[in-house]
């Protein structure tokens, strides 16, 4: 309930005006003298002031109430002010109007004009208080990203605002934290931004991609192994956890650690203590341990795959970084950070990457970047570049044929594809942009036999899959540990 004041030297004056208001929902407090007024404004939680302009006896001049309203705003400059006399002098008037008092009313006050001038002024004084505040809160997290470390990150929408701050509040303690999101979407960043702002930023940040690691040596990879825990181990190593000790360990890909990892990881969580593979010794470090997965742990839990004791342990505060295609603002920052300055987009072309749903997250739009740098025959990137069409839903179409069906939507080539021979059937994949032909999975099998992949085969196969190892393994007719080195050995990060 707002409070208004009431201040004149007339009691009967103010119960009246009491009276009406409370009447009509609103609190009021009433005083006699300036100095009573004075200091009630600093005392109480005021919305409004209902103000007389003479308050001695046979005086009209007015200059009382003039000095009263100065007074007023020297110690609360927003408070809206309502004049009130019988003795209406229009100059005077219009100075206090000029100098922000929000209205001046002759007596007697017809009552429906002053209620309309209440409400009005006290819900304009409410939004401009809460205006005021989001403009303190804008600035003082305006200032916080200004002095963080963003690690180079490019973004301009609000929920990839929200993230980064959110990670900026919490990097300060060294609480565990799970990152969220679909395969290229930049989970990766955030636990940079995490490590970067806090106060274990001088110390070890080591990161560990958990699918990248071979499940017999996973163990030793985390906690380490004494000489001749297994075989071609001939001399002791440490682990990931005392290579971060007293710093921080990212662990990716956190949903593919099996269930025997799991129950270690748990105890080196809640204790800080661990063996080496092969050896009795306890040893224990202080870590600070980032988690992040594209998988649904809930769902994990329920089929029994993940330990939901571990989930709590990980997920103390979660980071739910969102699909590109769910923060398109950040699309277009993104081409121009990948593109460089010698590049520029036509606004078609704009449209079109807006547009696109980018399953391949970030990812992908880099990969179409580097692209369209490359097949770029002017300094202006267009549609072809990118291998998008301006057609309703934006379908990208294949390079290859981009000038021959350039009218022909992707869902005619598609209807037209189950008419040609099974041998030579193939199947239109969506590639960074691009729409790729590969030939059909029962045939995928043969070709992985008859010749090495090489870096770009396992870029597209990673685009077309969703960075899903198992189905580009499969696809390649590799293991998933051969497909992790040959990633390794060309410099692929997943």
């Amino acid at each position: 309930m707002d409070t208004i004041l009431i201040v004149d030297d007339n009691q009967a004056v103010c119960s009246a005006l009491s009276l009406m208001l409370e009447l009509n929902g609103f609190k009021t407090l009433t005083c006699f003298s300036p100095e009573d007024a004075l200091g009630l404004v600093a005392e109480q939680e005021i919305a409004l002031v209902i103000q007389d302009m003479n308050f001695t006896q046979d005086t009209t001049s007015g200059e009382e109430g003039k000095r009263l309203f100065y007074d007023i705003r020297a110690c609360q400059p927003q408070l809206p002010i309502i004049l009130l006399t019988a003795w209406t002098q229009l100059e005077l008037a219009v100075e206090l109007v000029k100098e922000g008092a929000a209205d001046y009313m002759g007596k007697p006050w017809d009552d429906d004009k002053l209620l309309n001038s209440v409400n009005n002024l006290i819900s304009l004084h409410a939004l401009s208080r809460q205006n005021s505040q989001l403009a303190r809160s804008e600035h003082e997290r305006m200032s916080a990203i200004k002095d963080a470390d963003l690690c180079g990150i490019v973004f301009g929408s609000g929920a990839m605002q929200r993230c980064i701050d959110l990670a900026l509040q919490i990097a300060k303690s060294d609480v565990s934290v799970l990152i969220t999101g679909p395969n290229g979407a930049g989970k990766d960043k955030l636990a940079d931004i995490l490590h970067a702002n806090s106060p274990l930023k001088h110390k070890p940040f080591i990161k560990v991609n958990i699918g990248a690691l071979p499940m017999e040596l996973l163990e030793a990879e985390l906690f380490g192994a004494e000489a001749g825990a297994f075989t071609g181990a001939n001399k002791a190593r440490i682990g990931r956890f005392e290579a971060a000790d007293g710093g921080t360990l990212f662990l990716d890909e956190i949903g593919n650690l099996p269930l025997s990892g799991q129950v270690k990881l748990l105890r080196v969580l809640q204790t800080g203590e661990f063996e080496r593979l092969g050896s009795h010794q306890t040893r224990k470090v202080k870590v600070r341990v980032i988690s992040a997965t594209n998988a649904d742990l809930a769902e994990d839990i329920a089929s029994g795959r993940f330990r939901e004791d571990l989930f709590y342990r990980l997920n103390v505060i979660e980071l739910a970084l969102p699909p590109l295609n769910q923060r398109q603002d950040d699309i277009l920052p993104l081409v121009n950070h990948f593109i460089g300055q010698d590049f520029s987009l036509s606004k078609p072309t704009q449209q079109a990457l807006v547009g696109y749903p980018w399953p391949g997250n970030v990812r992908e739009l880099e990969n179409a970047c580097k692209r369209a740098v490359i097949l770029a025959a002017s300094p202006t990137l267009t549609m072809a570049d990118f291998g998008l069409k301006p057609v309703s839903g934006l379908n990208p179409v294949s390079g290859a044929s981009a000038t021959a069906s350039e009218s022909t939507p992707s869902s005619v080539i598609a209807q037209q594809i189950p008419a040609q021979q099974p041998a030579q059937q193939e199947s239109l994949q969506q590639v960074g942009g691009a729409q790729v032909s590969t030939p059909a999975e029962s045939q995928e099998v043969n070709r992985s036999q008859a010749y090495e992949p090489t870096g770009a085969d396992i870029e597209l196969a990673l685009a077309e899959h969703n960075g899903v190892i198992a189905r580009v393994a499969k696809s390649l007719g590799l293991s998933r540990q051969a497909l992790y080195r040959r990633m390794e050995k060309f410099g692929i990060e997943k």
